[in-house]
């Protein structure tokens, strides 16, 4: 675990584990329980996905997101909460899943609802908040039964503001039609943008890190968020004056804003920034996995809540970085 934080308040936690790759990933069925596939699971949706790859690998890359396979489709719904366990929506979309709500001490003691405390870590001046988790799986979880009646009276007594859902149907495709047609969605293609820093000076990307080698593994995922930023302090060139930015790329051979013999590549940014979910991220990874071959790349996911993660290929083995506020 590495310790990146900060004087004040709680400490944020940065989880570094390494792994190797399957001699054999199966690309339409990759390994969901190992890494880091699993990481990406965990994160289950992400308002910006980033892969970071070389310019050499940028087209076969970009052909092989080919015929929509880069686009995320996903809808803008506004709903009341009582709607979505009701008819054709609740059977269609949500009975056969978990919901999870996170509410305020306040909303929390008028729902009447079953909750635990989420943990404040501390946190001064943050008021306390409370999750619930309603599994719509059981079978007490129909109407008449006192259970599902208790949620449907919170959803239409307490919770009964009209609110703004990202919606995304898992099972088909996502473009407004089906049960959810009624509530007028707006539905959404989030396209790749791509963005280019060029003559960037090299962290040497180690094929192997020993995980209790935190200083390089902080290095390298400083060095990896600034090419995401697409920072100008990364260039060979940069000549910004160094009362601003004393910055260096650590580990590079001579120092690359001195004229040292540093190794420097073009590289390419990729985002997608709205809303995705993690089976699209896994398959991109799984995409640029082909596309890249013996080449490192590395795909980094920010979710809602805070948490994200940056998984960098390199040679045959993974490294990632799992950060948790």
């Amino acid at each position: 675990m590495l310790d990146i934080a900060s004087h004040n308040g709680p400490k944020p936690k940065c989880y570094f584990i390494h792994a190797a790759l399957s001699s054999f990933v199966d690309y339409d069925h990759p390994p969901a329980k190992k890494r880091p596939f699993s990481t990406f699971a965990a994160q289950t949706t992400s308002h910006t996905v980033d892969i970071l790859l070389t310019e050499s690998s940028l087209q076969e890359f970009r052909d092989a997101l080919a015929e929509g396979k880069g686009t995320f489709q996903y809808a803008r719904v506004h709903m009341k909460l009582s709607e979505i366990i009701e008819g054709d929506f609740f059977n269609h979309y949500v009975k056969a899943g978990l919901l999870r709500l996170e509410v305020d001490k306040a909303t929390y003691e008028r729902m009447g609802l079953e909750g635990k405390a989420l943990a404040g870590e501390g946190r001064k001046h943050v008021k306390a908040r409370f999750a619930v988790e309603i599994n719509l799986r059981l079978p007490s979880m129909v109407r008449g039964k006192p259970g599902f009646d208790r949620v449907v009276w919170a959803f239409r007594n307490v919770l009964n503001r009209s609110v703004t859902w990202l919606f995304h149907d898992l099972k088909a495709e996502t473009d407004g039609s089906g049960p959810i047609a009624v509530h007028q969605p707006l539905v959404r293609n989030l396209e790749p943008v791509v963005e280019r820093l060029d003559g960037v000076v090299m962290y040497p990307i180690p094929e192997v890190l020993d995980q209790d080698d935190h200083s390089t593994a902080t290095e390298l995922l400083e060095w990896i968020t600034m090419v995401a930023s697409l920072s100008p302090r990364l260039q060979r060139d940069d000549s910004v004056d160094p009362y601003l930015s004393k910055y260096h790329v650590a580990g590079a051979t001579g120092d690359g804003h001195e004229g040292g013999t540093t190794e420097t590549q073009d590289l390419a940014r990729i985002r997608w920034h709205g809303f995705t979910h993690a089976s699209f991220v896994s398959g991109l990874f799984m995409t640029a996995l082909k596309a890249c071959g013996d080449d490192w790349f590395a795909v980094s996911a920010t979710s809602f809540r805070g948490e994200a993660y940056t998984t960098l290929k390199t040679g045959e083995r993974t490294l990632t970085w799992e950060y948790m506020e």
